[in-house]
């Protein structure tokens, strides 16, 4: 078990390793990033590789988003709800989507 804090390295000779979450080290919902680098015998560091980790609420549905990383200029593109869910059994029935802008 570890306690993830953000932009602190955990470094374990094992190659899983348990996200201890505690009253007192919460990870509240949404969406949480993960990155590992490992080391072989020689020294050598991998590239990194990311997940993200959706925290969901038992009671309120969990909104997942999907999107393509990149479009073409002038192209139309989908944006993709589906993999949306409700834990606590319930079933998702109204998307709401609203454009942000430009970051």
């Amino acid at each position: 078990m570890a306690e993830f804090r953000i932009n602190q390295d955990v470094a374990t000779d094992a190659p899983t390793v348990e996200v201890s979450v505690t009253p007192a080290t919460p990870l509240a919902p949404g969406r949480h990033s993960f990155r590992l680098v490992v080391t072989d015998d020689s020294g050598n560091n991998s590239q990194p590789d990311e997940v993200v980790v959706i925290v969901a609420d038992t009671s309120a549905p969990t909104a997942v988003l999907t999107a393509p990383r990149v479009v073409d200029a002038g192209k139309s593109f989908v944006l993709d709800g589906s993999r949306s869910f409700d834990v606590g059994g319930g079933k998702v029935v109204r998307y709401v989507w609203t454009y942000l802008g430009q970051p």
